[in-house]
């Protein structure tokens, strides 16, 4: 059951803010009043409410879960977003990360393979009025093409390596973030362009769930 009032909620979403976030080296304002701003305890399944603004990873079923709200924020930030970006998510899990997109960017597109995450992130987002994010269900280790070239991409699940197609679908000045390796180790990667070449920057070890798809990890491969 969930028995925290919208106060405690408040306070606890200001102190994740204040010692996850900041204190770790986060700062972007924009970026800070965003997570300030999102209820993150009503993307979470109800039982878990009282543990939405911890520093782990909370499950939400379909063996999905919601990241850590520092990844979140690391990874947010890793885009630099400066406003009026046109941002593609692969991986909408319970649409929290779609929701911070949305305060900072023009338009999200946001993809979810599994129908019934997809459905429940989208009653979410509707509910909080989030009405410039676009939920998409289908294969996203192809990117969305169809509201392609984005100026940023965010892969919120692992990778065996960069898809090639998410590259092609970004605008030359755009940047890609996305966590690539096994069930092992996985490191998040940040690709821009330089000289004309697309380059890479690993940045963290970090665990997540894998990307299922075309291009993406087989249950066979990667049970979870």
């Amino acid at each position: 059951m969930d028995f925290l009032d919208e106060g405690e909620y408040v306070t606890r979403r200001e102190a994740m803010v204040t010692t996850q976030i900041m204190q770790r080296g986060i700062l972007e304002k924009r970026l800070l009043d965003a997570m300030r701003t999102v209820p993150r305890h009503l993307f979470v399944p109800k039982g878990y409410r009282r543990y939405a603004y911890s520093d782990h990873p909370l499950p939400i079923g379909e063996g999905q879960t919601i990241s850590q709200p520092y990844m979140v924020a690391l990874m947010t930030n890793l885009l630099e977003l400066k406003g009026g970006e046109n941002v593609l998510e692969i991986g909408t899990g319970s649409g929290y990360q779609a929701a911070v997109l949305a305060h900072l960017v023009r338009e999200v597109h946001t993809v979810e393979i599994i129908p019934e995450v997809a459905e429940n992130a989208r009653k979410i987002l509707k509910n909080l009025g989030y009405a410039n994010v676009f939920l998409h269900i289908g294969d996203g280790s192809f990117g969305w093409p169809e509201c392609a070239p984005y100026d940023g991409i965010i892969v919120t699940a692992a990778a065996r390596e960069t898809p090639k197609g998410l590259l092609e679908q970004l605008k030359p000045t755009g940047c890609l973030v996305i966590p690539t390796g096994g069930p092992s180790l996985q490191h998040i990667e940040k690709w821009t362009r330089e000289r004309g070449e697309w380059v890479s920057e690993s940045i963290l070890a970090v665990s997540f769930v894998p990307l299922r798809g075309a291009e993406g990890w087989t249950r066979d491969e990667w049970p979870i």
